[in-house]
């Protein structure tokens, strides 16, 4: 048993070559990256700055969490997650026709590339680029950021729920082809069955991503958590910026956790 082990790894590949030069190009590019990256060392109050937070963040007021005003925590908190719902729910909708447009298995070649680009093209903005666009025609404010959330959630969804169409079961898309089915049918009634748990799964996990989006997006007047945290920053009153912190941290950690369940039972077929 152990010759033919010595064996077969004697006679595995001599690929040595491509490792070396994979290695070697990773190296070339962290070379050429560094000047681009000058550290000049921590701010003059940084580390009082970065202990102020950690500590807000340890020992929260808790005094705040039994404000149930409109600028109380759990309002914001509860503002975050309804923008990251609905921004999610309404993305999943619009990425629909996206990705049955660009699934080369169910269109012409050139249909699906035409909006494989139109994916790319919005996969390239960052959320917070489009939160400044719609905070100029919306105004400020929690629906700014279900718009936001909901167009720049199609880039990735669609593209995510694109791989899921084109690694489907061809037998069942050509069973429908010769039983005369047109493209309407072939979604109606033989990819959308077998792809339900792969569109709610990606739904899932893309509402885990939407709800720090949503934080963020609060930066620019777009509603939730993240205008607090600024406006608390920039007072210099770091125990309320890490006590919002810590509300936000635990909100993710428990929406993580019963996303992560429920993507689970989702895989296992419930």
């Amino acid at each position: 048993m152990t010759d033919k082990i010595l064996a077969k790894y004697k006679a595995r590949p001599k690929d040595w070559i491509l490792k070396w030069s994979v290695f070697l190009g990773i190296v070339l590019i962290i070379v050429l990256s560094l000047p681009y990256i000058p550290y000049k060392g921590l701010t003059s109050y940084g580390q009082v700055i970065a202990k102020s937070i950690i500590t807000g963040i340890l020992s929260p007021d808790f005094s705040y969490f039994t404000d149930f005003s409109t600028q109380g925590i759990p309002y914001l908190l509860l503002e975050t997650v309804a923008i990251a719902f609905l921004g999610t729910l309404v993305g999943a909708i619009l990425s629909l026709p996206f990705s049955f447009l660009s699934s080369r298995n169910l269109v012409p070649s050139w249909v699906a590339h035409l909006f494989t680009f139109i994916i790319a093209m919005i996969r390239t903005f960052p959320a917070f680029v489009y939160g400044l666009m719609f905070i100029r025609v919306t105004g400020p404010g929690p629906f700014t950021g279900v718009l936001t959330l909901a167009v720049s959630g199609i880039g990735m969804t669609a593209k995510l729920f694109t791989e899921s169409i084109e690694d489907l079961d061809k037998g069942i898309i050509e069973a429908l082809d010769a039983s005369g089915c047109n493209t309407i049918q072939k979604i109606r009634y033989g990819i959308i069955p077998q792809l339900m748990s792969n569109f709610a799964s990606t739904t899932i996990y893309r509402f885990e991503i939407n709800v720090k989006n949503a934080s963020i997006l609060g930066l620019v007047g777009a509603g939730g958590i993240g205008f607090p945290i600024l406006a608390a920053m920039s007072a210099f009153r770091w125990k309320d910026a890490g006590t919002l912190l810590f509300g936000l941290v635990v909100i993710v950690l428990i929406i993580d956790y019963f996303s992560g369940r429920l993507r689970k039972k989702l895989a296992t077929g419930l």
